[in-house]
């Protein structure tokens, strides 16, 4: 921003406030869910028990957006990790595998590891990151366990500064975001956004042919996660 040392009256500074106020809102509301119509579908489908979780999701996605993606970042991870139990499909959905989307996941109050890294998605691309910087990676997980260390299947969220750049990684396994090299407990496979699906995790990689076709869950969920409002 550049600064003028023009004089401006005081009636002036009144005036300029005011629009800074009101672009403020207006930036704050640029892609904004529809919140009344999530809120009904909410109702209608699960009951009122979590709209308090909702508005909260609300008010989290508003206070973000003029924030930098950073910050963004943090905050969108804290809040989803914070407020959302982990469980597993079986217990959620009587189903041994479910994508959910966000309304969902915000309806159970619960998700496992793909339903993290969903509403994380399209939380930050609602705050205003940019799609091509946001990939959801699935990943083999090294986990300890009552027979030793074994690998299992496990999606996150990784976000990309820059085309090349190394991601940073939204989890709900280690909650701190930290760079990929520094999350060696994790093997990735793929990743994907709903533009393209990469065979690997470097920004760097290939796109698969044919596009989200090729990932049938995925394609299911979009089609879903549109009819509820999320675009």
């Amino acid at each position: 921003m550049k600064c003028s040392s023009a004089r401006v009256r005081p009636e002036s500074w009144h005036r300029r406030g005011a629009a800074c106020v009101l672009l403020m809102l207006a930036v704050a509301l640029v892609g904004a869910f529809d919140f009344d119509r999530l809120e009904r579908q909410l109702i209608a489908r699960f009951g009122p028990a979590h709209v308090p979780l909702l508005r909260d999701w609300q008010r989290a996605l508003a206070e973000v957006r003029p924030m930098s993606e950073t910050d963004k970042l943090k905050k969108v991870n804290e809040f989803i990790n914070r407020r959302i139990a982990f469980d597993d499909d079986l217990e959620i959905w009587n189903l041994s595998d479910y994508w959910a989307t966000p309304l969902e996941t915000i309806g159970q109050g619960r998700a496992d590891c793909e339903d993290y890294a969903i509403i994380k998605y399209y939380s930050l691309k609602d705050a205003g990151v940019p799609l091509a910087k946001l990939r959801l990676m699935y990943v083999k997980a090294r986990l300890e366990g009552p027979a030793g260390p074994h690998l299992q299947a496990h999606m996150v969220l990784a976000y990309y500064p820059a085309p090349n750049a190394e991601p940073l990684v939204l989890d709900n396994l280690v909650t701190e975001i930290r760079p990929a090299s520094q999350r060696r407990d994790l093997f990735p496979v793929f990743s994907f956004n709903s533009e393209a699906i990469w065979g690997g995790a470097a920004g760097s990689s290939p796109k698969g042919p044919g596009g989200t076709s090729q990932l049938s869950r995925w394609e299911d969920l979009l089609q879903r996660a549109r009819r509820e409002g999320f675009d």
